[in-house]
């Protein structure tokens, strides 16, 4: 059983636009990333070739990761995000930070049967450990919601990273009992910090290993399991930014156990999502 926690899909209105806004920002951010980073998208956006590149690599369910860029998107995107909804697609909504009924969306979320929520703080324009946060941190924490951010750098905001591990480090300090997914190791391109400032914390803080193949050694990812607890360690894509087959191959070549491998692929997303076996 594979779940991946970390996957996209745009809805048939808005697919074309946005997968060629999103390949164009790549583009033009590649001279700030790594000779080895891929630019080809997996799938063509929709929800239809997502299922179908799970079905190609084997992937059970699929985490879909809507994102609300502006205040008026929210319930348009939860919406969506709730009509998505299958045997094989477990969504998250989204909030956006400038909204003024962010915290009732965040019921509205609840009571729909969302998983989580996932907040992108290049694309809302935040910075993780603002105090206008708060208050959505508070409600995520209340009503027992998983917040999946992104993390580290982004090709949108190349020269600004709004989501820096230590960041994150200040918000395990000051709200000891959230659920937070970092994306991408913790922090893209910033995995020394995180292993600085994060990796080994306790609390329920977990690492997606979404889109990191091109950039991390095998070496440094195969210690920071280790130490933060392959417990803790989520499979992921980041489709349709990197093929599945290239974090699959990731985590059967690592040293590790079978136990672990069960933990990555499967049993922590079971956990985390209370999902019957």
């Amino acid at each position: 059983m594979i779940i991946d926690f970390h996957v996209h899909a745009f809805s048939e209105k808005i697919v074309e636009r946005a997968m060629e806004q999103l390949v164009k920002t790549l583009t033009k951010a590649t001279k700030y990333l790594p000779e080895t980073a891929e630019n080809e998208p997996c799938t063509d956006g929709t929800l239809g070739d997502l299922i179908a590149k799970m079905d190609k690599y084997s992937i059970d369910k699929g985490v879909l990761l809507p994102i609300a860029t502006k205040p008026s998107q929210q319930r348009v995107v939860n919406d969506w995000a709730k009509e998505s909804e299958s045997d094989r697609i477990l969504p998250f909504g989204s909030v956006h930070p400038d909204a003024e009924d962010a915290l009732n969306e965040l019921e509205r979320i609840k009571k729909m049967g969302l998983y989580g929520v996932k907040l992108h703080p290049d694309y809302q324009e935040f910075m993780v450990d603002e105090e206008r946060l708060f208050p959505i941190y508070e409600k995520c924490i209340e009503l027992n919601l998983p917040i999946l951010f992104h993390a580290g750098f982004d090709p949108i905001s190349p020269e600004k990273v709004h989501a820096m591990p230590d960041a994150f480090a200040r918000i395990m300090d000051r709200f000891p009992d959230i659920t937070m997914v970092l994306a991408h190791f913790g922090g893209m391109l910033k995995w020394d910090m995180v292993e600085e400032y994060l990796i080994g914390r306790k609390g329920n803080l977990y690492f997606d290993i979404s889109t990191v193949t091109c950039y991390l050694s095998d070496k440094q990812a195969e210690r920071m399991i280790k130490k933060h607890g392959s417990e803790r360690i989520l499979f992921a894509t980041d489709m349709p930014w990197d093929c599945p087959q290239n974090i699959i191959s990731l985590v059967e070549r690592l040293n590790l156990s079978d136990e672990d491998r069960e933990n990555i692929f499967y049993s922590n997303a079971q956990r985390l999502l209370k999902l019957k076996r």
